[in-house]
């Protein structure tokens, strides 16, 4: 909790107070490893499965001895075959030494459903269940996996536990910028000349992923708005790419947020509309429609996106603030903050 390591997954909730909550109820207790990665424009977990498996394992066994977990839940994404192979054969090479016994890390795959990144919609799919989200009270810490305390964590948390670990707390929070704790990993696409996985402190500008990590724009674009936490985070104009991302803070305030830490960048080339309208079609196709507004919402949304001229601003309007309010979980919650930011700040785009 001292180090500010967050779940890096989209939530951001503080690590060391999660362990904490998962400890204060009666075992046995459990953890979950969500590995899916759904989120558009988001790749980094994949990248560091493919380069050192051991290091995420290593997070995994320290966090599951931390909150005396009797059984690791590894939910993977079917879409990565390759990172499916690694995992397997390193979970092989982990009982073979005796460092954990056979069966104590259970690979499940996932079948390609985003839903199934909101964690109790994960937890449902492990059990054998359509991935649909709880209601909750309770949450996953008390009555999680199979009706036991469960400990969920995304890849890239569990990539940085064994450094703090061994390096302290004080380590980890001092890289990133003032004010702000850690490290991250950032999915960086779009119209840069050098897309990747680069590793920025907590805080940074999405000006300076650009400039400092990216190489610049690609020839031929300028730089003209970006998504801050893929599909979900919302859409944001240049005019604040000075904004320090990082959970809370400014870019809540904007109704944004980085979740997942996938940037993606736009430019001149880009009709938000359009972006809109391809990321709330996104949203209508993976609705698991257990919730009314959700699962009417996204679509009525494309409908109005997709009509000649000046759409409804005032039907778009209301199912946001329906959406936001009233959908059970983080995906109806978020759907509409495309629409909300191509309504405030994209105006000569309608």
């Amino acid at each position: 909790e001292h180090a500010g390591l967050r779940g890096l997954g989209g939530a951001g909730f503080p690590a060391g107070k999660k362990w904490s909550f998962v400890r204060g109820y009666p075992g046995p207790r459990l953890m979950s490893i969500n590995g899916d990665e759904g989120e558009p424009g988001t790749f980094k977990d994949r990248i560091y499965l493919e380069k050192d498996p051991h290091r995420t394992f290593e997070g995994a066994l320290i966090a599951a001895h931390a909150v005396e977990a009797e059984r690791i839940y590894f939910y993977m994404r079917d879409e990565y075959p390759a990172v499916l192979a690694i995992l397997r054969t390193e979970i092989a090479a982990l009982e073979a030494a005796g460092i954990v016994k056979p069966g104590f890390i259970d690979l499940r795959r996932g079948a390609g459903a985003y839903i199934c990144g909101e964690e109790s919609a994960m937890l449902e799919s492990i059990e054998g269940k359509r991935g649909m989200p709880r209601h909750r009270p309770p949450y996953i810490a008390e009555v999680g996996l199979f009706g036991r305390p469960t400990l969920n964590h995304n890849v890239e948390t569990l990539w940085w536990i064994r450094d703090i670990v061994e390096k302290g707390p004080e380590w980890f929070a001092a890289l990133g910028k003032p004010g702000h704790q850690g490290i991250r990993s950032w999915s960086v696409s779009g119209h840069v000349k050098e897309p990747g996985v680069k590793l920025a402190p907590a805080g940074v500008t999405v000006r300076e992923l650009i400039e400092d990590y990216c190489g610049g724009m690609a020839d031929g674009h300028e730089f003209k708005a970006y998504l801050p936490g893929g599909a979900s985070g919302g859409i944001l104009p240049a005019s604040m790419g000075d904004i320090e991302l990082d959970f809370g803070g400014e870019l809540a305030k904007q109704g944004a947020f980085v979740g997942s830490h996938a940037v993606v960048v736009l430019s001149q080339a880009d009709n938000i509309r359009d972006v809109t309208l391809n990321l709330m079609n996104f949203f209508k196709h993976e609705s698991c429609g257990k919730c009314t507004p959700c699962r009417e919402g996204t679509e009525k949304l494309v409908t109005l996106l997709k009509e000649k001229g000046v759409p409804n601003e005032t039907a778009m309007r209301d199912l946001e603030t329906v959406m936001r309010d009233s959908s059970i979980c983080g995906l109806g919650q978020a759907a509409p903050n495309p629409v909300n930011h191509l309504l405030t700040h994209f105006r000569d785009d309608l």
